[in-house]
């Protein structure tokens, strides 16, 4: 009988141990879900503000303390507009929806009435029929406490963000502190900047081709007329935030209200065609040449992430998902006893795709080393 395969015991107990570990963090995660939500989100506000102030110092004459104030003035007013939009805009829609709500009924009924007639099926229901179904009650109480937690997430997000824009003066003597070796220092600098890069590539590439999505989407809509064409186009850039479900909300939620909101189905038609076309185009021809290695996340990764942050933090964790699988990638890569996990993660292999030829990651870091980020 042959002897089964045998491994050095300090790999399986490393990998074990890492394993653990990892599982071990994804319940306090998932236990701490209501802590740790507004405190991942002021992390990605910290980050964005980061490379804000770096742009506006090598842009602008600024000097390092009011690039920083100019780049978390933008991005706090940002992360507040945001909201008065989303508020303002859902209101308007309602607002605007309820003057036609007479009408909607019926239309339900004849598009009902149409398909029913195109597929050859009788006795099609009735649109009062599918709503006795629905616990609308229900979906109006779950929604109104979920617009309340977004008022309140966000002041706590802006407490988080106050106090790690504090803890930033101290950032530089703590690194120097846990790494006193300037070898090992290098190492943890190399990783802050490789997570850093991978989370502000991200933003950045989902930004620019969220902004071409956009004006295609504006001037297809205000073309055949759809309400709220302004309120469509800023939800279609925010939900591009968000993979696999941003794309079917951006892509089929305004042709579905052009249905109920014209009597023919032309408008739905071009923008369901239009905005399919824009879609495909910048999801495989412009994205995957802008992202380059930011972005090396194997795509059921991608997937099993949105769940699992989706499970954990909600709709937050959906828009976090993508960022936090990058910066896992990065940091498990750097342990001997993690870096079977990054290579897991990675889309190809290779966690760093840009250096193929080299296989010992604290040598990595150390080539790729530099100084240590300012606070």
């Amino acid at each position: 009988m042959k002897s089964p395969v045998s491994m050095p015991s300090s790999a399986v107990s490393r990998n074990a141990l890492a394993l653990i570990a990892t599982v071990a963090a994804g319940a306090a995660v998932y236990w701490l879900r209501d802590i740790l939500t507004p405190l991942a989100m002021a992390i990605f506000l910290l980050i964005m503000i980061d490379g804000v102030k770096r742009s506006v110092e090598a842009r602008t004459p600024l000097n390092h303390r009011w690039a920083g104030i100019a780049a978390l003035t933008l991005v706090v007013l940002a992360f507040f507009a945001s909201i008065a939009i989303i508020v303002n805009g859902a209101a308007g829609f309602f607002g605007e929806a309820s003057g036609v709500s007479q009408n909607i009924g019926p239309r339900i009924d004849q598009i009902i009435r149409d398909v029913y007639g195109v597929v050859r099926l009788a006795n099609p229901p009735t649109a009062q029929d599918l709503i006795n179904g629905v616990d609308v009650r229900g979906y109006l109480t779950s929604m109104a406490f979920q617009v309340q937690g977004v008022a309140s997430g966000a002041f706590f997000v802006l407490v988080y963000l106050g106090f790690l824009l504090a803890s930033q003066v101290g950032f530089r003597k703590k690194i120097v502190a846990m790494f006193p070796q300037k070898a090992q220092r290098d190492e943890a600098v190399a990783v802050f900047q490789r997570v850093r890069g991978g989370v502000e590539g991200y933003i950045w590439v989902q930004s620019v081709t969220g902004a071409m999505i956009c004006v295609v989407a504006w001037i297809l809509m205000r073309a055949v007329g759809l309400q709220n064409a302004e309120f469509w186009t800023f939800v279609i850039f925010i939900v591009g935030f968000i993979p696999v479900l941003g794309g079917a909300v951006a892509g089929l939620a305004p042709p579905l209200f052009a249905l109920v909101q014209f009597p023919s189905y032309w408008p739905a038609l071009i923008l369901l065609i239009g905005l399919q076309a824009i879609l495909f185009i910048v999801g495989n021809l412009i994205q995957p040449r802008m992202q380059g290695d930011n972005q090396n996340i194997d795509p059921v990764v991608v997937l099993l992430a949105l769940a699992f942050c989706g499970k954990m933090w909600g709709v937050v964790g959906m828009f976090l998902s993508t960022p936090l699988a990058v910066m896992a990638m990065a940091i498990l890569a750097e342990f001997r006893g993690s870096r079977w996990m990054a290579i897991l993660l990675s889309g190809d292999g290779e966690p760093y795709a840009d250096e193929t030829n080299k296989t010992d990651a604290p040598k990595r870091a150390r080539s790729k080393s530099e100084p240590a980020p300012e606070a």
